[in-house]
């Protein structure tokens, strides 16, 4: 019998910051160039809650409260590395100074998000968030 495999997790965190949504632009692959939520793997022995504020700060700057859950999105194909299920935060931004970092090749606040440069699944996240 072959070694089973099972799905990675991640964490995503919706941003709201002075009227707009924090989005990263992404600096590797996949989606290299492309905007997205803010998140990142959870690591071993890590609650969901503290990877969402850890990949916050890593990815923005930023420091987060996370307000409360926006949705668990599991669709095998939704990355192109595998099957990685995301746990979605909303949050508000509590400190830290906006910035890139560790992933991101950018960070910017958008009151208009640019819906056809969005990685993996993001737009129908976004759009679900808005509802």
């Amino acid at each position: 019998m072959g070694k089973k495999k099972f799905p990675s997790l991640t964490v995503d965190i919706i941003i709201e910051k002075d009227g707009g949504i924090v989005l990263v632009k992404r600096k590797n692959n996949p989606f290299k160039g492309s905007w997205a939520i803010p998140g990142g793997f959870v690591e071993y022995g890590e609650t969901v809650e503290d990877a969402a504020r850890r990949e916050a700060k890593e990815e923005t700057g930023l420091l987060v409260e996370l307000k409360g859950l926006v949705g668990v999105y599991s669709d095998p194909e939704r990355d192109p590395r595998g099957h990685v299920v995301s746990i979605c935060y909303s949050a508000r931004e509590k400190g830290g100074s906006l910035h890139p970092d560790t992933d991101a090749a950018d960070v910017k606040v958008f009151k208009e998000i640019p819906w056809n440069k969005l990685a993996f699944d993001h737009e129908k996240i976004l759009k679900e968030y808005k509802l």
